[in-house]
Parts: C-alpha cells; structure tokens; sequence
C-alpha cells in the first residue's frame, strides 16, 4: 500500500510541473517578469518606455532562435516588449494569450528601447526585468521583478525601491544564489509505478487534458507548414517505404509536428513538463499515438500518462530546470515508460525501458530552442518506441556497458551527473559558439 503522504507527493508534482504554456517557457519566462514589472508601473498610471532584463545563460540560449507566439519573429527582445504591452502576470506561463497584431505592433516599436543582458550570478534559471516610465511631471519611475528556478516563480516584485512582494528568501532584493536546491528530490520509479497502477482514476484523468491539449498542437502541425515540417514529412504518404505505416511512424509524425508548431510561434499553448513545453509534447504524445492505435481506454492512457510524466519529473529532478542535456532525453524516456505500461509490460520492464534509453540518446545536447528541436523530438520518440519494444522482449542493456547500473535508479543520478555537472564546460561552449554566429 502506497504511504499517503507520497501519494500526495506525487500528486502535488503534477499540478506543479505540468501545466499549460503558450510558446517556449524560457522567452515566456522573460515576457512574465516584464509583465509583473510592467503591471506594477501601470498601477500609478505609467506606460513602461524601456525595458532592461539580465537573464541566465541558459536562458539565452532557449531564447535566441525560438518563435515567439502570434509575431512571426524569434528571441528574448519581442518577448520583453511584448510583456510589457499585453502581458498578464496573472496568466503565468500563458502570458501572451492576449497577443493581437496591435499589440504585436506596439512592441516593435519599443524593441529599440529593450536592453538585454547575460548574468553570471550562477543560479540556472534566473530573469530579473525592469521596467521604467516617466510620470506626468517628467519624473523617472521604474519597477522590478525577478524570476528564479522555476520559470513562473516571481520572488520579487518592487516598484521605485519598494518591495511590493517578496518570498522569504528574495526580502530585500536578495538572492539565495546557487546554493538553493534547484528541484526537489522526489519518490522513485517503484513509488510512481505504485502510484500509478492503483490511484482511483477519478484522481488522476486530470492528466488527459496534457493528451488532448497537446494533440490539438500535434494536429495544428500535422496540417500546416510550421518549421522544418518534420511532423508532416514523416507522415506523408510519398514517405511511406521510409517510415512504413505503423504506430512508430505515426508516433513519431505526431510528437515532431506539435514540436514543429511550437518552436515556430504557433499560438496554441503546450501541456509543460518540468517548464518545458517540448517536454511535455515528447512525454505525452508518443504514448497518446501508442493508445490511440491500440484503441485503449480514457483509463488506461490517463495511467500511462501518469507514468510517463512523473518518470520525467523524477528523471529532471536529478538536472535542474535548465542543463546542457537535451530535456527530450528525459521525456523521451518518460514516454518510453508509458509505452510499456499501454503494452502490458512490468515494472520490471519499464526499468529495462529507462536503462536503455539512458545507454541510448544520454548525450545529445541542448544548443537552445528553435524550429531544428523537431528533429531531436523525433530522435527520440524512436529511441522510446525501441527500448520500449526491448524492453517488452525481456531484453535490457548490461550493467557492464557506460553508465548503466544494475540499479536502475542509480542510473538516473549517473545520468544526472552528466548532465548538471559534467557538461558544464560543453554549455558554456554552446553558448560561445550561439552568440558568436
């Protein structure tokens, strides 16, 4: 029986790490801090006339070649103008849902007057806006707000040097740095399976409308000319002998066109997983294909899902929001879990699945969001759809190769390890290259 504080737990991780979001959350995160600074200028009748944000390297990187949703342009500059002019705080990582092309207008004419800046404060995640606007007399006013660690966590908020909201460790301005744990640990794989094998179901079909709000993305893609068409490639018929006409292509075709739509500015929002809306479509789409194709039950995906997000969640939680490894690694495999669950499979097979993607696809990197993550979603679905199925044959990669352990756990921190610690230096590299093109 499963302890219930754990069940809670696990729970409370899904409402907080999947959750909608309109474009990708790292210039969404920017258009968030703007909008809470903003808000707080508009308060005393002040239009914000400039704007300075100092973000995170990683940050950058996910900002510099992503479509901005309704705009036709890409990068962290649009997303801070538009923050200012239509954002809403209130909507958290839906913050542009209000986008029009007069808005989209008025915030090109403000680009001018948007400073950007890279931080080196060490904390991974990390925006700070400030907004300023001149008062009636002539009088210079400015707000602020700051982001940290999760990519709709607002710490601070403070208009002319007053704080108008702070958590206990922004009071003052004052950041905990590096130091702050950057996720939570969380119950482990056997915890999850538990949890997900025998919750009621009236507790945990809230997780199809991850399902339906990321096919919507995935159809979107399938029927127009978002990106690099990945989606739509491998799905066409003249691709047939290629790809054949099975649930693999058609699991791959899905999962890349919502992926396709996405990095290119479409204005339907993700289901997000651990503050990535890729993730969440790489998680949750392969497993909605899988069920689709097997006809399974409202039931038996909602299980599934559970499975695949909160394998995700738990994987993540070894990285940190932000890291130089490809998060599609972590929700590939998380999807990879669910499929195994759809197809019958053990919890002893689904820790094959999670071995084998690990000694699979562990080192692809992460050189920022942008229209080419199509490609890496559909790498993945693959890898998932094979592990899966060797899994389900009984066949698990050995102990003895890399990074693998017999202890599919410890394999989950060894692959943690890479990622937060020894791809450091290949981040920074990314980066370097990124900004010198």
């Amino acid at each position: 029986m499963l302890d219930i504080n754990i069940k809670e737990q696990l729970i409370s991780l899904l409402h907080s790490e999947v959750k909608p979001a309109l474009g990708c959350t790292e210039p969404v995160a920017v258009s968030l801090a703007v909008a809470a600074a903003s808000e707080r200028l508009k308060e005393i009748g002040i239009e914000t006339d400039r704007i300075f944000v100092e973000v995170s390297p990683n940050i950058m990187k996910n900002g510099m070649g992503v479509g901005i949703p309704g705009t036709g342009m890409v990068g962290l500059k649009i997303a801070a103008a538009l923050g200012s002019v239509c954002g809403k705080s209130a909507y958290k990582l839906e913050v542009l849902k209000d986008v029009d092309k007069e808005a989209v207008s008025k915030a090109k004419s403000l680009l001018p007057y948007v400073t950007l800046r890279v931080s080196d404060n060490g904390i991974l995640l990390y925006i700070r806006a400030i907004c300023y606007g001149t008062d009636a007399e002539g009088s210079e006013h400015s707000a602020r707000a700051i982001i940290e660690y999760n990519h709709d966590s607002i710490v601070l908020v403070e208009r002319d040097g007053k704080v108008l909201y702070a958590t206990e460790e922004a009071k003052g301005g004052i950041t905990v740095g590096s130091e702050k744990e950057e996720h939570p640990k969380t119950p482990g794989l056997k915890e999850i399976w538990e949890f997900a094998t025998t919750a009621d179901f009236e507790e945990i079909k809230f997780i199809l409308e991850a399902a339906k709000m990321n096919n919507a993305l995935a159809k979107e893609g399938m029927n127009h000319c978002y990106g690099l068409q990945v989606g739509r490639t491998i799905a066409s018929e003249s691709n047939s002998e290629v790809y054949g006409n099975g649930v693999f292509r058609y699991a791959m075709a899905l999962t890349a066109a919502a992926s396709d739509a996405r990095m290119a500015g479409c204005p339907l929002p993700a289901m997000s997983n651990s503050g990535s809306g890729n993730q969440g479509i790489t998680v949750t789409m392969p497993v909605v294909a899988v069920a689709e194709k097997m006809e399974a039950s409202e039931e038996q995906l909602a299980r599934a899902l559970i499975i695949a997000h909160l394998t995700a969640i738990h994987i993540k939680s070894h990285l940190g929001k932000l890291s130089a490894l490809c998060g599609c690694v972590i929700a590939s495999t998380g999807a990879s879990c669910g499929i195994v669950y759809l197809r019958g499979g053990s919890f002893d097979q689904i820790c094959y699945a999670v071995k084998n993607m690990i000694g699979n696809i562990t080192g692809m990197v992460c050189d920022g969001a942008k229209t080419g993550c199509a490609l890496k979603v559909a790498s993945g679905v693959s890898s998932a759809m094979q592990s899966a199925i060797l899994a389900l044959n009984g066949i698990c990669i050995s102990c003895n190769d890399g990074i693998i352990d017999s202890d599919t756990e410890k394999c989950i921190e060894n692959l943690g390890d890479i990622g937060s610690k020894g791809m450091v230096m290949t981040d920074n590299m990314i980066l370097r290259i990124m900004e010198n093109k």
